[in-house]
């Protein structure tokens, strides 16, 4: 990685790149998109400073999310050829900006998925997600994301080797050296997600809430609610994740019996759980008409696929009807999965007489830091970040981990990549 001439920045990056073997001349490594299941490690060009609120930062870890499969499979109209994908890095600060006073060249930092300003009046809110000063306005979205589609303002994305940082001044998390990456990489989404969905959750003390997905966020979830004293259920039809929740000691029914809502309902007095969290979205299996549309999308041109995304159901809401059907009345249901159809349909009459609470949304990351950061500052490690990962890849293997964790294969839960 060569140190570009900006004229912007205060702080030169020191030479990380003696080591490189193949890139060309003033390019990195990193993971894009080029269509449906087809993401390729290529040379492309180094980022720089181009405000005064920026940084550069070398990766040293960056995560694989569910949410990085939305892109792989569905949300291909909203992508072009050759975008960077991924939104969960951390590493060292290379290069920072006039403006960015509170880390410095050399610094470890984690990066929050979601780009935010720190002073408008929905930062002002806690509400980081839908930042005034980076709301893509011209897509009606909120505030811009690394690596997630034109929808979310096309950022290049973490999955390489170094990282442009917008809103620097703000966003990076400052960690302590020491503990390897794990202790603290999920900070940038993983921790944060999880944390706001068993708060939306507003389960009472003591109280139950049943979990759908053990995938990243879905297992988290479950840990952060036990951790709190409460009474947990997690729901997958994954063998692995059922198991590697129960070794957590959380409670698991597979989610492929029949008579999911009745099962939970003879374990929680006949009524269903206070709280239900979907931590699954589109990708839920079931709803054959919805899967059809996605389908469909695929051979669409973009133009056209990404009209019939922004106003036709293309979800599968097998994960959230389940959600409504198990939650007790006058609970409250918690949306973490995403969402991406405009009209799907919803069983607005069960939910009103069942007098259900409806929180979602995408994570406000900073809201919550400092909440966590108690947590991953503890030796006996209560929420098990350091063992998270099933699996630690190089990056120039990525193209094959997109394929095994869509797969669900190898018990792939938590692939971080190491650039």
């Amino acid at each position: 990685m060569t140190a570009p001439a900006t004229g912007m920045g205060n702080q030169q990056r020191p030479n990380f790149s003696a080591d490189e073997d193949d890139a060309e001349e003033g390019t990195m490594k990193a993971l894009t998109w080029h269509g449906t299941r087809d993401v390729r490690i290529e040379n492309v060009p180094d980022p720089t400073i181009k405000e005064p609120t920026d940084a550069i930062i070398k990766i040293t870890s960056t995560g694989l999310c569910g949410s990085d499969l939305h892109l792989y499979e569905v949300l291909g109209p909203f992508l072009e050829p050759g975008d960077v994908l991924g939104h969960e890095p951390m590493g060292i600060v290379a290069e920072v900006g006039t403006d960015v006073t509170h880390i410095a060249v050399g610094d470890r930092v984690v990066i929050p998925f979601n780009i935010s300003c720190g002073s408008c009046f929905m930062c002002g809110q806690g509400l980081h997600s839908q930042c005034e000063t980076t709301q893509v306005r011209d897509q009606g979205m909120g505030a811009a994301l690394f690596g997630y589609t034109k929808l979310y303002g096309q950022v290049p994305g973490g999955q390489a080797e170094y990282l442009r940082v917008p809103q620097a001044h703000f966003g990076p998390i400052k960690v302590p050296e020491g503990p390897a990456d794990d202790r603290f990489l999920y900070l940038s989404d993983v921790l944060p997600t999880a944390w706001q969905a068993v708060e939306y959750a507003a389960i009472p003390d003591g109280g139950t809430v049943v979990v759908l997905g053990l995938g990243p966020i879905g297992d988290m979830s479950c840990r952060i609610s036990a951790l709190r004293g409460h009474r947990v259920i997690g729901v997958d039809v994954v063998p692995e994740r059922l198991e590697r929740a129960r070794a957590n000691g959380i409670d698991t029914i597979d989610g492929r019996e029949d008579d999911l809502g009745d099962m939970i309902r003879d374990v929680t007095q006949g009524r269903g759980p206070d709280s239900v969290i979907d931590a699954v979205g589109m990708e839920a299996h079931g709803s054959p008409a919805a899967g059809f549309a996605q389908k469909m999308t695929k051979l669409l041109p973009d133009s056209i696929a990404a009209k019939l995304m922004e106003n036709a159901g293309v979800d599968r809401l097998a994960a959230l009807y389940s959600a409504i059907d198990i939650v007790r009345r006058g609970g409250t249901i918690s949306l973490s999965g995403v969402y991406g159809g405009m009209t799907d349909p919803m069983p607005l009459l069960t939910m009103f007489d069942k007098q259900i609470r409806l929180r979602m949304g995408q994570c406000n990351v900073k809201r919550w830091v400092d909440d966590i950061m108690p947590l991953l500052s503890e030796d006996i490690d209560p929420l098990g970040v350091d063992g998270f990962a099933t699996h630690r890849v190089p990056l120039s293997e990525a193209p094959e981990a997109y394929e095994m964790f869509q797969k669900k294969q190898d018990g792939a839960i938590k692939v971080v990549f190491s650039p």
